[in-house]
């Protein structure tokens, strides 16, 4: 595209932002937004943007539902002052597994998210490992979804032994551990899990596979309140797993969740910073993979009218 590319931020990431611009080798956009006492919102673009191709940087990340409605203000701003094509760059999506009907009489949130993005003025998004990859066909405009299999198998493969198995923490990842598998050339096994209603105490009931006597390298796309993961760690002590190293794309750990890490059976976990964490807030257990450098070769990839699947 031959606009005048710009990167812009809300607040939920300034950080991975930031990284991007500096990847990329431009300032990141100037703009502000301002909250009133009645918590309305103003945000203000403080830089020309006419005739640009202006990618928006926000994930979600708490308070979700005061950065959604940001970015759909940033979004909706920018429409206004006539730049040429606006991304929104989101590396975990609000509401993202909300993505089906399987109870009576509730939203497909994810599907109202993408109708939202598009009313407000984005002509496409840019995401990392969408919790269902169909879920971009909620989207009536084009979306790039990235994968974070690349860099954390990159991670991975300074400490890989001959001893590791990996492990599906659910069926529900079963489909998507081939990726890993094939990469760091392991066996794998899965763990069947139940979770009755919605609270944070999922039941292993079965496991296939043998895990007696090796390092067991748990995956999932995202690790939220850390339930899944720690049943899935003391279900694979009890079946004779030596240690247990876990990795997710998405580092969510809401509520307890780094207590509960600290207190498991868990050697080490592996996230990327599509989600903010700070340092402080990591635990001793917890490391940040930064997926900059990937989202900016996308956004040069898009800006220039080239493939982004050859990314992977």
């Amino acid at each position: 595209m031959d606009a005048p590319l710009k990167v812009f931020s809300g607040s939920s990431h300034p950080e991975l932002a930031q990284s991007i611009c500096d990847k990329l080798g431009i300032d990141l956009g100037k703009s502000h937004t301002v909250t009133f006492s009645n918590e309305n919102m103003m945000v203000q673009i403080d830089e020309n943007v006419r005739e640009c191709d202006v990618f928006v940087v926000q994930t979600s990340t708490p308070p979700v539902h005061t950065h959604l409605f940001e970015l759909l203000m940033i979004i909706d701003a920018l429409r206004s002052a006539s730049a040429a094509r606006i991304t929104a760059v989101m590396p975990y999506i609000p509401y993202i597994r909300s993505d089906k009907k399987d109870r009576p009489r509730i939203s497909i949130t994810a599907r109202l998210v993408a109708d939202l993005l598009e009313t407000a003025g984005a002509d496409r998004v840019l995401t990392m490992d969408m919790h269902t990859p169909q879920a971009q066909g909620f989207f009536r405009i084009p979306v790039d979804h990235l994968m974070g299999v690349g860099p954390i198998c990159e991670r991975l493969e300074r400490d890989k032994q001959d001893d590791w198995i990996l492990v599906a923490a659910d069926i529900g990842e079963a489909k998507d551990i081939g990726k890993y598998a094939n990469r760091l050339n392991l066996p794998f096994a899965i763990i069947d899990k139940r979770r009755e209603g919605d609270d944070d105490k999922p039941k292993a009931v079965n496991l296939i596979g043998d895990v007696s006597g090796k390092t067991a390298l748990v995956v999932d796309d995202e690790i939220a309140s850390g339930g899944t993961l720690c049943e899935a760690a003391l279900y694979l002590k009890a079946h004779g797993a030596e240690r247990v190293i876990a990795t997710a794309t998405h580092g969510v750990l809401s509520g307890k969740a780094i207590e509960r890490i600290e207190q498991a059976f868990i050697e080490k976990v592996i996230v990327t910073d599509t989600i903010p964490l700070a340092r402080d807030k990591r635990g001793s257990k917890v490391e940040v993979l930064s997926v900059a450098s990937m989202f900016a070769a996308a956004i040069t990839r898009i800006h220039d009218g080239r493939s982004v699947s050859a990314l992977f």
